[in-house]
């Protein structure tokens, strides 16, 4: 029988005769991943990967915030602003223009100073937004402006110098000088305006949205979840109570996540006041503006052409209608102060509209002298001076709709100064600490 060996196995083959025996050499390097130190390694490369893919994550989200919220109060807002006062400024020369006609053949100095103020404005608000617009959609209306506006200011100077000698021809080029307003200026200052508003609130829903804020918030809190996980998973194996490094990093993301939700709640309420109780009824009242400036318009026409033209009168009902709608709607948007501003604008409305219609049956029965003293006179209970209160009334409401706007825009820019750099500098501070907090334990394997 052979005998059972009862030794320890051999390690290796014998050695030859006359050497000395092989040793096994003992293999150097990274610990595998089902050892301890093999899932430190892992566990901490995957941390600091955790930690600054959220710190991009988050300043990514903040910097297209801010540069949103800064578009809203810095670029388009003005431009849009430019924009709406080009269309009302234009609007206002030829409303000012008609009216001075109907004075006879010199027409008041201040209208004419007026026109002046209207057309330089218009002038200068067009130069503004072809400067600062980057929108290749607009040029074509921006040019059709520059190329009509010339044109228009020469009719009316023709219109003016015959008025002012005396000939009939006077009123054919004021008409033809307010066609060209109508059918070419106001149209294509009404293209660049919306489109310039359109703008103007794609970057405010920008500045406002919630979806990738959100996810940087979750993906903020889920991040502080492992970091927690992390420290209780080294308390079991190692037996310490705080890792330092771990809990360094877990306080800096939970102070990145309180200050990024405090910034975009503040953020994004005052931005949310700015264009809801800022632009957005601004833009009515501008819209309303634009509204009796056009039934004005048409009321004035309707004296010169001197013929009871239906069309001028539907126009001017068709205005008062939107008018009607326009207000209230303004109203509700509006502060208390602008709301209160709103509702005398209304009142001045409503007597206007009363005395158009006693304008009209004057017409009706060819008393032109009696209808356009109702229409043009500066004393009380005319057209002219509950127009005139209109159109103050709108623009203190106007004032102070876009004083709202440009205070609660600025708070919510501000809102965000900072935030991108702090974040960052906080993601770089989590993933030094899981380095350095699990470089700690790793040694004690040394």
């Amino acid at each position: 029988m052979t005998a059972t060996a009862t030794g320890n196995p051999p390690r290796g083959p014998a050695a030859p005769p006359g050497q000395a025996p092989v040793r096994r050499q003992r293999r150097i390097g990274l610990p595998r991943a089902s050892t301890t130190p093999g899932k430190l390694r892992l566990v901490q490369a995957a941390l600091v990967v955790l930690c600054l893919a959220w710190g991009a994550l988050a300043a990514l989200t903040v910097s297209q915030h801010a540069s949103a919220a800064d578009d809203v109060s810095g670029r388009s807002e003005p431009i849009s602003l430019d924009a709406q006062q080009m269309y009302q400024s234009l609007a206002d020369a030829d409303v000012t223009v008609s009216t001075a006609y109907l004075y006879g053949r010199t027409g008041p100095f201040a209208d004419r100073e007026r026109y002046q103020s209207d057309i330089a404005v218009a002038a200068a608000d067009l130069k503004a937004v072809t400067a600062a617009s980057g929108t290749s959609s607009i040029g074509g209306s921006l040019s059709t402006l520059s190329a009509a506006l010339p044109i228009y200011t020469g009719y009316v100077e023709d219109g003016e110098i015959y008025n002012s000698l005396g000939y009939p021809a006077g009123g054919s080029f004021i008409e033809v000088a307010s066609e060209e307003m109508h059918l070419t200026l106001l149209p294509a200052a009404r293209s660049v305006y919306t489109q310039e508003n359109a703008e103007l609130t794609r970057a405010s829903a920008q500045a406002t949205g919630l979806p990738l804020a959100v996810i940087a918030i979750v993906a903020g809190l889920v991040t502080a979840f492992f970091l927690f996980r992390t420290q209780r998973w080294l308390f079991r194996r190692t037996h310490r109570t705080v890792n330092a490094g771990v809990f360094l990093a877990f306080v800096a993301v939970l102070a990145a996540l309180i200050w990024l939700v405090v910034a975009f709640a503040a953020g994004r309420s005052d931005l949310l006041q700015a264009t809801g109780h800022g632009s957005t009824p601004a833009e009515t009242l501008a819209q309303a503006d634009i509204e009796a400036l056009q039934a004005r318009g048409d009321e004035t026409l309707n004296l010169i052409s001197r013929s009871g033209d239906a069309n001028f009168q539907q126009d001017f009902r068709a205005a008062q209608s939107r008018l009607d709608t326009l207000l209230p709607n303004a109203a509700a948007q509006s502060n208390t102060a602008g709301a209160s501003q709103i509702a005398a604008a209304k009142s001045a409305a409503t007597s206007w509209f009363t005395v158009n219609r006693q304008a009209q049956a004057l017409d009706a029965v060819f008393d032109y002298g009696g209808e356009t003293q109702l229409e043009i006179g500066s004393g009380p209970g005319t057209a002219g001076t509950y127009f005139s209160q209109l159109e103050t009334d709108l623009g203190a409401a106007v004032n102070t709709d876009q004083g709202v706007f440009a205070a609660n825009a600025a708070a919510g820019a501000d809102a965000f100064t900072g935030l991108e750099v702090g974040l960052i500098v906080l993601a770089l501070l989590m993933a030094a600490g899981c380095a350095w907090g699990l470089s700690l334990r790793l040694a004690e394997y040394r």
